[in-house]
């Protein structure tokens, strides 16, 4: 046996040094490449520990035919003798203890921390980067962010809000918000809602330019364009006739649902807007529904998310929160409408 440090091993390489001098391992030639295994390593800990081939293997639930050959499998990978075997115990080699001695620490190191991680993810922790659109937290109350917090106090939420879409990979996105048609999105990984695009007017509004009746009426007003583009487009509604469509146009157009919700409650015009959007101006009476039986699919509200598998347990916690809050939201919708509008405002 050469003395320790006379010889170095290079794994990967397949070579081996003696005294300076570099030449091709007999044994490496034979058996081909073998890496280090890891696995094997820290089957030799556990033989070393157990002081016996079957204790280990029964302690590492493997035949002890199997663990044997993984020994020497590291062995050869090594090109060093690590025991000597006899039918009554082992006894470790210089080299096998000295292995030992350095490896050791490093194996129980490896499984306390796979330990912690396990045992980790039970509980949620850490960051949860949220993309959503600017008005997200017009939607889900600074309120529950403080009660999630509260409840998760090993948890860490930033939210990175812009009605531009965000690269999910590009920008260490964990779960994403988007409003638009669960069909049309293969990579929405839970519906939060089924929405659709409801007609609104502030009742100053109404009051001015008097109630459409019809859907051809609302050519005649001021209807809030969802862009930039200037003149006339086309609203593609369901009502009682099946699809219809009308012409519309308007002095005002932003390409922000947040400030068409704002310049429909200043008495700008009339808007086309998803249900969850105005609920709350419904409920406070900032606005009132128009032609309550037409409307518009296409306004689901979905989670997005990187990648469906091993979804992290905070991120998980998040959304099982974000989803009963936000459908808190929805189940109780306005019913306030012009007519409505009309008949309480003429009693008064």
């Amino acid at each position: 046996m050469l003395a320790r440090g006379s010889r170095r091993v290079r794994v990967a390489a397949g070579w081996r040094e003696r005294g300076g001098s570099a030449m091709k391992s007999t044994s490496r030639r034979k058996s081909g490449s073998h890496r280090l295994d890891l696995n094997e390593v820290r089957m030799f800990v556990q033989v070393v520990r157990a002081r016996s081939f079957a204790e280990a293997a029964r302690r590492l639930a493997v035949p002890p035919n199997t663990l044997s050959r993984r020994i020497r499998q590291l062995e050869t990978a090594l090109d060093t003798r690590l025991m000597q075997r006899s039918t009554r115990k082992l006894t470790l080699t210089a080299a096998g203890q000295d292995f030992f001695d350095r490896c050791a620490a490093a194996v129980d190191g490896v499984l306390e921390a796979g330990k912690a991680l396990v045992e980790g993810s039970n509980t949620p922790s850490g960051l949860v980067r949220v993309a959503g659109p600017l008005d997200f937290l017009d939607i889900f109350h600074i309120e529950w962010v403080a009660e999630f917090l509260a409840q998760y106090p090993a948890v860490r939420l930033e939210f990175v809000l812009n009605d531009a879409r965000a690269d999910l990979i590009d920008e260490a996105i964990d779960v994403a918000f988007r409003g638009g048609s669960s069909r049309e999105s293969p990579a929405a990984y839970r519906q939060i809602t089924a929405q659709y695009l409801k007609l609104v007017a502030s009742p100053a509004y109404l009051e001015a330019r008097g109630t459409p009746q019809t859907l051809e009426d609302l050519g005649l007003h001021d209807c809030l364009i969802a862009s930039s583009r200037h003149g006339r487009i086309t609203w593609k509604l369901q009502g009682p006739q099946g699809n219809e469509e009308v012409s519309v146009s308007g002095r005002f157009g932003v390409n922000s649902a947040r400030v068409l919700v704002k310049s429909c409650i200043a008495g700008l015009g009339i808007a086309l807007l998803p249900d969850m959007l105005i609920e709350p101006a419904v409920r406070l009476g900032q606005v009132v529904r128009v032609l309550p039986a037409y409307r518009r699919e296409g306004a689901d509200f979905n989670i997005i998310l990187p990648s469906p598998d091993q979804v992290p347990t905070a991120v998980g916690a998040f959304i099982d929160f974000a989803i009963a809050k936000l459908q808190t939201v929805m189940a109780a919708p306005a019913t306030r409408t012009a007519g409505s509008h009309a008949r309480s405002h003429a009693k008064s």
